[in-house]
C-alpha cells in the first residue's frame, strides 16, 4: 500500500493521544450527567483537562468569545468550520449559531480520530443533531459541500480557519473558486495568524485585487488548473484522489476584502485573529 501524507497538525499539542486522553478524562468525570446536554459545561472541562493535564491548542475563551458575538451580531444561517482538533470550536461556535437561529454547521477534519473525539464531544453537548463532520482533506470536503450542494443558498456566511497555517492559502482558494464566498454574505475568520503565524494569508485577505492578481502570476505553474467554473468542472470530472487535483487551484483575485487584525496577549507574547469580509466582486 502506498504511503499517505497526511497534511495536518504537526506540533504535539495536537497529537492523537491529547485528543483521546480528553475523552477518556471528560467520559470520567463523576459530574458527568450535569455535563451532558450542556454546552458551556463541555467547554468547562475541555478548558479544565487543558489547563490542568495536557496543553491543548483550542481557541479558547477571548478569541472564541470574539466569534460568538461575530456570530450573534450576523446571525450567519451556514457556518463551516476547517480544522475539527477536539472539538472545542464546534461547540462553541454551534451552539452560537443555532441559538442565532442558523440552519447548518460544518466540521471539516482530515484527520479520523480528532473527528471521532470531535463528534463524541459535539454529540455530549447536545450538538449531534447540528453539526455534522466530513473526513478528509479540507479543499476536498470543501468541493464535496459545492459538488453535493450541501450549502443553503449555495454559500458559507460565517467560514472559520483553524488547521494546518500551510493550508490557509491553498484551502481559501479552492472556496474562492468554487463561488462558495459571496459578497455583502460571507465573512472569514481565521485564528493563530500571528502564532504560530500565517504571514502569507494575512497578506492574500489584505491585498488588492491588482496585488493579487500579480501574487498568481508569480504562483503560477504549468500545472495549474485553469476553467471557467471550478463547480461545473468537478461535477463533470468528479473530485479527490484520482480526479480534479484541487492541489493545483489558485485563487479569485477578483474578490475584494476588508480585513482586520484583533490581538490577544498571550504569557511571553501575542496572537491574533483576522477577520475578513466579503465586501464586493472587481469585473
Amino acid at each position: 500500500m502506498a504511503k499517505i501524507d497526511v497534511p495536518h497538525r504537526e506540533d504535539s499539542v495536537h497529537d492523537d493521544t491529547r485528543a483521546t486522553d480528553l475523552l477518556h478524562y471528560v467520559f470520567s468525570l463523576p459530574n458527568l450527567e450535569e455535563i451532558r446536554g450542556n454546552p458551556a459545561k463541555v467547554i468547562e472541562a475541555i478548558d479544565d483537562y487543558s489547563e490542568n493535564y495536557k496543553f491543548l491548542m483550542n481557541v479558547g475563551a477571548d478569541k472564541g468569545g470574539h466569534v460568538v458575538s461575530l456570530i450573534r451580531q450576523q446571525k450567519p444561517s451556514t457556518m463551516v468550520e476547517v480544522g475539527a482538533f477536539v472539538g472545542y470550536s464546534a461547540i462553541m461556535f454551534g451552539s452560537a449559531v443555532r441559538e442565532a437561529g442558523g440552519k447548518q454547521y460544518f466540521s471539516l477534519e482530515i484527520n479520523p480520530v480528532f473527528a471521532a473525539v470531535s463528534s463524541l464531544l459535539v454529540h455530549l453537548a447536545g450538538l449531534g443533531d447540528f453539526v455534522q463532520f466530513l473526513i478528509a482533506p479540507c479543499n476536498v470536503s470543501l468541493a464535496r459541500l459545492a459538488h453535493d450542494d450541501m450549502l443553503e443558498n449555495g454559500q458559507i456566511n460565517l467560514l472559520f480557519v483553524d488547521h494546518w497555517q500551510k493550508r490557509y492559502v491553498p484551502d481559501l482558494w479552492v472556496a474562492e473558486q468554487l463561488g462558495l464566498l459571496k459578497p455583502g454574505v460571507s465573512t472569514i475568520v481565521a485564528d493563530n495568524v500571528i502564532l504560530p503565524g500565517a504571514p502569507d494569508y494575512v497578506e492574500w485577505v489584505t491585498a488588492s485585487p491588482t496585488e493579487k492578481r500579480e501574487k498568481l502570476k508569480a504562483a503560477e505553474t504549468p500545472d495549474v488548473l485553469k476553467v471557467e467554473s471550478l463547480v461545473d468542472h468537478i461535477k463533470k470530472n468528479g473530485y479527490g484522489a484520482g480526479k480534479v487535483n484541487l492541489d493545483n487551484v489558485l485563487g479569485n483575485p477578483n474578490l475584494i476584502y476588508e480585513t482586520e487584525l484583533h490581538k490577544y496577549p498571550l504569557l511571553n507574547s501575542e496572537d491574533a485573529i483576522s477577520v475578513t469580509k466579503v465586501v464586493g466582486l472587481e469585473n
